[in-house]
């Protein structure tokens, strides 16, 4: 499976979708007609998508939408959540994570005075696409893709800085800083 069938199925599975849930049924669905090989493939170029947004810039970027709230496994989501916008919002966000301040979902978000007035399926995560493919895979796709070292967790490539020092959010991410009122 080539990256753009693989932006293909993602972006399928949005058409008329109603939520999350809903997406992973027609996505799985999808992916179960496909041979047991594209369905690895899958995973495989999920997790090198994932590996473009695997960044100490793109994860100071989902902290300050998360309020600090940014862990590990929320990281992990996270970067699920941005493939699930889409490749052209995906590649937005890639080259500048300061993207995120464009994009509707993240600016609603902004204008809610925090994350503790958000909704459980408000915050920018997407864990169940984390396992669409195993679901999918009429076997144990973990043991077939184990030699190919997929990404179970983040590990941010760049430089790593503190998160809350409203100099480096302006510095960095002036835009989304300004937007959840970060800045100095």
């Amino acid at each position: 499976m080539d990256l753009n069938a693989f932006w293909g199925l993602v972006e399928s599975s949005a058409a008329g979708a109603s939520d999350q849930d809903d997406r992973l049924e027609r996505l799985t669905a999808a992916l179960a007609a496909l041979p047991a090989g594209e369905v690895v493939e899958f995973a495989v170029r999920l997790d090198e998508v994932r590996r473009r947004v695997d960044t100490w810039a793109h994860w100071h970027a989902a902290d300050v939408i998360c309020g600090g709230l940014c862990s590990d496994d929320g990281f992990f989501y996270f970067q699920a959540w941005l493939v699930g916008q889409g490749r052209a919002v995906f590649e937005a966000v890639a080259s500048s994570p300061d993207a995120l301040a464009d994009l509707p979902h993240v600016r609603l978000l902004a204008s809610r005075g925090g994350v503790h007035a958000w909704a459980d399926e408000d915050w920018p995560d997407w864990e169940g696409l984390d396992y669409v493919a195993a679901e999918a895979f009429d076997g144990d796709l973990e043991a077939v893709v184990a030699s190919r070292g997929l990404l179970v967790s983040p590990d941010p490539a760049g430089e790593q800085w503190d998160f809350a020092d409203p100099a480096e959010i302006s510095a960095r991410i002036p835009r989304l800083g300004a937007l959840f009122g970060k800045v100095a």
